[in-house]
């Protein structure tokens, strides 16, 4: 039997779940002072566990969770969860898995999940009696299913350890799952192997089917395919000359490009260039037409040449320079972006643009955490000294820093702490002061906070 595989072909599920169970009762109520060491020697020589759940099992305890807390608390609000589902690049293969999965799920009396690389669940569909019964465990949409949250779980161990699982009945380390078995597989970024979320089966013993575990991968394989052949078509569709604007009467042109238009969003957070995503085109900016478009987002209204030379050059007598380089960059919306008009007197956008870090601050200010540290991949436009760059670069900083410190959990404020604030010594102060007593985190706390101190002068 693989490691990975929760049964052996023909082997009793009745028994296996016996020798699981006992296991388990065993494991919990070892006291919390019993080394690592000791507990490995004591259930190896028992040879129930696989290493692989014994390892997760050992993680849960490291992380102090509790096996008798049903989850209960949702890691996304409902705004949250839509906002994510619309931007999620797992949205877009939703056919595939409906395809190959869900339907033979569904005649089986199983549920299908699928959640992003942090472990929160984004859909879950399949069998409607089982998804109301998973809702009392708290397997729904919008909930956190990696093992930091719930321990050891098709799902979220399948994130953690990057590797399709199963995870049959009391494998699991939380009680209330016990009744359920499921099967979980990563799902990677074709371009550059990055994990992009998890894809789950959840159900009775069945779940853990020795059988369905080549089915997963197979769908994962799909899926994989799928997104490679999407981001194909979007670089074929950017590359592809674009046919020259309706004139006016000439019945669908107005739509089309009104449709094109409304889907325009500058993407800025850690670019450099920037990039314009239109009408399902990725399309990278040149650095100044990054700057022009970003004030003309800003100002809905319009603004006069002066005031935007002042805002992209820093000096109002750069009108020249300025209109030089509008006339280059209408011309360029009009071969690679037609229907998103820049218009005179004063210059203004014809349609809204979104601009990512907006979005981001916006999420910040309901509270978003975790989907605002998602969407924040470094600082707006970093090489830029435009004026209007630097504003919104020092306000995105300074809003998201705040908002950690004062309003954060601890995950999220530990994960900002890691990648953006290594060496914020207030940063890492406060995530000392709200971890739990027992967090395994605190021990690369006290350690950075210490390295901080030897750094002062």
């Amino acid at each position: 039997m693989s490691g990975w595989q929760a049964l052996r072909r023909g082997e009793s599920v009745r028994e296996r779940r016996t020798q699981i169970e006992r296991a388990h009762a065993q494991f919990v109520g070892v006291s919390g002072s019993a080394a690592e060491p000791e507990l490995r020697e004591r259930f190896a020589a028992q040879q129930t566990l696989r290493p692989v759940v014994f390892d997760s099992w050992l993680r849960s305890r490291r992380r102090t969770l509790d096996p008798d807390r049903t989850p209960d608390q949702p890691a996304l609000s409902a705004d949250e969860l839509d906002a994510l589902r619309r931007v999620h690049p797992l949205g877009q293969v939703l056919p595939v898995v409906q395809r190959l999965l869900l339907e033979e799920a569904s005649d089986s009396g199983f549920i299908v999940a699928i959640g992003d690389a942090a472990g929160r669940l984004l859909w879950v569909d399949g069998d409607a009696r089982l998804r109301t019964r998973a809702e009392d465990m708290g397997f729904t949409a919008g909930m956190d299913w990696s093992e930091a949250a719930v321990g050891t779980s098709a799902p979220g161990s399948a994130l953690a350890l990057d590797h399709a699982i199963q995870v049959l009945g009391a494998e699991h380390y939380n009680r209330s799952v016990h009744q359920w078995s499921c099967t979980a597989i990563p799902v990677h970024d074709p371009d550059d192997g990055a994990i992009l979320g998890v894809i789950d089966v959840t159900g009775g013993d069945a779940a853990a089917a020795p059988h369905l575990l080549p089915l997963v991968e197979a769908t994962r394989a799909a899926v994989e395919a799928e997104l490679q052949l999407a981001a194909l078509r979007a670089r074929i569709d950017r590359d592809r000359p674009r046919p020259s604007r309706g004139r006016r009467g000439d019945g669908p042109a107005a739509p089309v490009a009104a449709a094109r238009a409304q889907s325009a969003r500058l993407v800025l957070l850690g670019r450099d260039p920037g990039i314009l995503e239109h009408a399902g085109a990725v399309l990278p900016l040149s650095g100044r037409h990054a700057e022009i478009l970003l004030a003309l987002a800003e100002a809905p209204h319009g603004l006069s040449a002066a005031v935007l030379a002042e805002q992209v050059y820093g000096d109002a007598a750069s009108e020249q320079t300025l209109r030089a380089e509008v006339v280059r960059l209408r011309k360029w919306l009009g071969t690679h972006a037609p229907g998103l008009g820049l218009e005179s007197r004063p210059y203004r956008l014809r349609d809204t643009v979104r601009v990512d870090a907006r979005e981001m601050l916006a999420a910040l200010g309901r509270g978003a955490h975790r989907l605002a540290l998602a969407a924040y991949e470094g600082a707006v436009l970093p090489h830029s000294d435009a004026p209007v760059v630097r504003d919104l670069r020092g306000d995105v900083d300074a809003t998201l820093r705040e908002s950690m410190l004062q309003s954060a959990a601890a995950d999220p404020l530990f994960e900002y702490a890691q990648h953006w604030a290594s060496d914020d010594a207030e940063v890492w102060q406060t995530l000392l002061g709200i971890l739990p007593p027992l967090s395994p985190k605190r021990a690369r706390v006290v350690a950075r906070l210490e390295a901080l101190e030897r750094l002062q002068p």
